[in-house]
């Protein structure tokens, strides 16, 4: 009866520490857990042993330093780390990456994220700058293929999560034709009078409205929707902020970036599929 007992108020403090843990949304779950909408976990809110990491001088020891856990099960990013400030322009050894051990095709990829308040290497040119890489085909950094943006320009209180970056890849993309400048089109839907455009690399900006947490310690909602070679949708928080088509790539492995800012990633998870899904399911 006793051993019981024992065994009983074990079970309990777990069972409350896991609806804590639910409560502060911090990602405690192991690896390959999988949620109640189908969604596998990919980080297990203690280290890095589910990923590839990697920094600009392939310094292995460095990236391990750089994405540590905080305190909730999130990934703290430049956690052990004193604030540079804008001291150090141009420097970039903590560029760095942790990339999935598996290639992707087709999926939905959903992270969370929040800025801190330190910052590194270039700031002072790309401000609260990061990003996930999807469908990369030469692992680097940075690497090749076709980038969420994760972006606060604080200068211009300008919003860049979503944009698409484009590195060695080719697609179809919608934008608003009102602006002359192809730098500074944003997204918008045929159906809402977009219109294709050439194709270039770099940046493809997201649309105008998107909603977005800037610095105000809210978690910001991202989701990256992919069917191999057939289309990706960028959402954040709950919203379709831009789509492109006809991928010129069909699969890759997944990476998210340190660059140049403190930052907090969670709810790291993949759904995959194993048919393509018509793209207007998820455009609602």
């Amino acid at each position: 009866m006793k051993i019981f007992s024992k065994v009983l108020v074990v079970v309990s403090s777990i069972l409350i520490g896991s609806c804590s843990s639910q409560k502060n949304g911090s990602q405690l779950t192991a690896v390959g857990a999988i949620d109640k909408e189908g969604y596998v976990n990919l980080y297990n809110g203690k280290d890095m042993d589910n990923w590839n990491i990697m920094c600009r001088n392939f310094n292995r020891e460095l990236a391990q330093k750089v994405f540590t856990a905080g305190e909730n099960g999130e990934m703290h990013v430049f956690k052990d780390f004193p604030d540079e400030g804008t001291t150090n322009a141009g420097k970039s050894l903590t560029h760095c990456m942790f990339f999935t051990k598996e290639k992707y095709s087709k999926y939905s990829f959903k992270f969370e994220y929040k800025w801190g308040t330190k910052t590194y290497n270039n700031f002072n040119q790309f401000q609260y700058d990061a990003g996930l890489y999807y469908h990369v085909f030469d692992v680097a950094i940075w690497p090749q293929g076709i980038e969420y943006q994760v972006r606060y320009n604080h200068l211009e209180k300008r919003n860049h999560t979503g944009d698409i970056w484009n590195s060695g890849a080719k697609f179809d993309w919608v934008a608003d034709e009102k602006v002359s400048d192809p730098k500074m089109k944003t997204y918008l839907s045929l159906k809402d009078g977009g219109v294709v455009q050439e194709h270039r690399g770099g940046e493809h900006r997201a649309h105008k409205n998107a909603p977005f947490h800037a610095l105000d310690g809210q978690w910001n909602q991202c989701e990256i929707i992919v069917m191999g070679d057939k289309y990706a949708i960028h959402k954040l928080n709950g919203v379709v902020v831009n789509v492109l088509t006809n991928l010129s790539l069909k699969e890759g492995v997944i990476g998210l970036q340190s660059e140049t800012a403190e930052v907090f990633y969670r709810n790291i998870k993949i759904k995959e599929f194993k048919e393509d899904i018509p793209m207007e399911k998820f455009l609602k």
